[in-house]
């Protein structure tokens, strides 16, 4: 099966909270009863141990208490019709137009047309491709006619998706591939894969133009030309300048002390930020001179609980970000006065992926189960997957002084 072969992308580093019987709420003991309810249909006659009971039950107190009551809609956000059937690996909009694609654990690319009418929004189903496996990752085209996607087939394929044409493979790797980037000033795609390999490709040509050999297997990839940064599985940060793109500018051990989730270079080209599944994010700049303005700091934490960080989306016009994680919550922040902007409230499943639109009008989320508890705290009958869309007011994304602060610099 698929969903036994994928790779968890949390590891279990959560802090849980004692189980404390004198606290029991009616509803997580409802989840309880739900729980061996949906086990006993599914095997044969069991002899039920207390130490079972206990795992159950705990397993049913840890859920109900990390996220409340199940809305997964707390912020009022607008919800994109027909979503995946399983859960959302990527989000990514058009450069050119409100074309937002997701890909997904279900094989599936698909395509929605979002229509805005003030503070209405709309979205319209308008194609979908298939992989032959799980799809993990997407990215357009500079000029919004193509879309790229790559998965666990480990194939790259392009699909030109405004013209109506039928997708083609342009990419292939040993292992799945994690995720890509169009590098318009280049002309080129540039997949990296968990075969340890950073590749580049003209979409005209079967083999790559170059294969980068990779210190560990690819996990995240950001480029904002002439700068690329590579996360790997071993905590290094490699950093490229694409002006020459076959050597190694420089490896960086991330200041975060776990796993890396993701990561996204400045607007300016001057650094990046990378998240951990550490509930942390790490901002660095590349020139020596600036590293007295390096710094990390702490999110998506609850009390004990420390989720994953699991997006990290620049506004395009306020340079500004936004943060996404496992915690069902999505975040704006700014780095130049190092403040939170907005924080908004929590939703009742992780958010695995999100997304800025061309103008920073339109915030796109996922809020679905992000497997970072395995298969078994997975009930395909209650968790179901959404899409939503949120429009940013200019005081949540727009950067501001620290209060006290005489001004920007």
């Amino acid at each position: 099966m698929v969903r036994n072969g994928r790779k968890r992308s949390v590891k279990r580093r959560w802090k849980r909270k004692r189980c404390d019987l004198s606290s029991f709420e009616p509803y997580a003991f409802a989840a309880f009863l739900f729980s061996v309810q949906t086990f006993r249909s599914s095997v044969p006659p069991l002899n039920f141990s207390i130490s079972f009971f206990f795992c159950v039950l705990h397993s049913s107190l840890i859920t109900m208490s990390t996220f409340g009551a199940a809305n997964t809609n707390p912020n009022k956000s607008f919800e994109v019709a027909q979503p995946p059937s399983d859960s959302i690996s990527s989000l990514s909009f058009s450069p050119k137009a409100n074309f937002l694609v997701a890909t997904s654990w279900d094989n599936q690319v698909r395509c929605w047309e979002i229509t805005r009418n003030g503070t209405v929004v709309s979205s319209t189903p308008k194609a979908s491709i298939s992989h032959d496996q799980p799809v993990l990752c997407s990215a357009w085209k500079d000029d919004g006619t193509t879309v790229f996607s790559g998965g666990c087939d480990k194939q790259v394929k392009m699909w030109p998706l405004t013209s109506g044409g039928q997708p083609m493979t342009v990419a292939m790797h040993d292992s799945p591939v994690k995720d890509l980037a169009w590098i318009p000033e280049m002309n080129l795609l540039a997949t990296g894969s968990w075969d340890k390999t950073l590749k580049y490709w003209d979409t005209r040509q079967p083999n790559p133009v170059h294969t980068q050999q990779l210190s560990d297997r690819c996990y995240a990839i950001t480029v904002k030309y002439p700068l690329m940064v590579v996360g790997t599985a071993d905590r290094n940060l490699i950093v490229f300048n694409l002006q020459n793109p076959q050597t190694e500018y420089k490896r960086i051990v991330s200041p975060l002390k776990y796993q890396t989730r993701c990561v996204a270079a400045f607007p300016d080209q001057q650094g990046f930020l990378v998240g951990s599944i550490e509930g942390r994010v790490g901002v660095h700049h590349l020139d020596d001179a600036q590293q007295s303005k390096n710094f990390t700091f702490k999110c998506h934490r609850e009390n004990n609980e420390i989720y994953s960080v699991n997006s990290l989306n620049f506004h395009p016009v306020h340079h500004t970000f936004a943060t996404a994680g496992s915690d069902g919550a999505f975040n704006f922040w700014d780095k130049d006065s190092k403040q939170r902007l907005k924080a908004m409230q929590r939703c009742s499943q992780p958010i695995p992926c999100s997304a800025f639109n061309n103008d920073g009008s339109i915030f796109a989320y996922a809020v679905c189960y992000d497997w970072s508890k395995g298969a078994e705290n997975h009930n395909p009958a209650t968790a179901k997957n959404y899409i939503y869309l949120h429009l940013p007011q200019e005081s949540e994304v727009k950067g501001k002084p620290r209060a006290g602060a005489t001004g920007r610099k």
